[in-house]
């Protein structure tokens, strides 16, 4: 399944099976058929539905939502080797840490509330009909320490717009990393059918605003004294990807 599509259930019971594990990240399997009070053959049944539309996947009975973002890849620069792919609910912890330490020290506000959001939600990826979300992870050894955020809306007159974050841990920049986050989140985003790519940073974030206007991404608008930085009023500055 693909995050552009909306899911469609045949049943009210497919759709209650899938809104469980949606709603938790992953859900052993045994455990959502208890919590959803479906028979056993009414539970199966629909699981079975949802697993042969590709909506959820199951590893050896835990649940999951069966999204396409993308392959593994590992790359080296500098003596550093860092993989990149698509996160899993095992990188929760790790990724709200890498945002928050990211957000912290570069007033990178919309990632501080993505990071709020995934706390409240307590799930790395969600789909359903009203929003996707969606993030790519790198790792080193294992830990994570970057990110790229997709959150992308499934309002009709929104669906082919996303909004997009990425950031890299201090002790790992300068390797390249947010780069290659960053063009995998775009490559995604232009295969998946999106045809415009939006972000919002603090005018104070020059490094952040130098970084994307690197990549190609432009300035659309400017909101007078949005944030509240400190003591200091800041402005945002609204920036936009475009595919041609």
């Amino acid at each position: 399944m693909d995050a552009f599509e909306r899911p469609t259930f045949e049943t009210s019971a497919a759709r209650t099976v899938y809104q469980y594990v949606e709603r938790h990240g992953t859900a052993a399997r045994h455990r959502a058929r208890t919590a959803t009070e479906l028979d056993s053959e009414t539970f199966d049944e629909a699981l079975e539905h949802l697993l042969s539309k590709g909506y959820l996947k199951d590893d050896g009975g835990t649940l999951a939502l069966a999204l396409d973002v993308g392959s593994v890849e590992t790359h080296q620069s500098d003596g550093v080797d860092y993989v990149i792919r698509p996160a899993q609910p095992d990188d929760f912890e790790g990724l709200v840490e890498a945002i928050r330490d990211v957000s912290a020290e570069s007033t990178y506000v919309v990632a501080e509330s993505v990071a709020e959001q995934l706390l409240y939600e307590d799930a790395v990826t969600r789909h359903n009909t009203v929003q996707s979300r969606v993030f790519l992870v790198a790792t080193v050894d294992e830990e994570v320490v970057g990110w790229c955020h997709l959150d992308l809306p499934q309002l009709d007159k929104l669906r082919e717009t996303a909004q997009l974050t990425v950031g890299v841990v201090e002790a790992y920049r300068d390797h390249g990393i947010g780069s290659q986050l960053m063009e995998r989140g775009m490559e995604w985003a232009r295969a998946n059918g999106y045809r415009k790519l939006y972000n919002s940073v603090p005018a104070v974030s020059e490094n952040a605003l130098a970084f994307l206007e690197a990549h190609g991404w432009h300035t659309e608008g400017i909101r007078r004294n949005h944030y509240t930085v400190g003591d200091e009023e800041v402005d945002e500055v609204m920036m936009a990807y475009t595919f041609d």
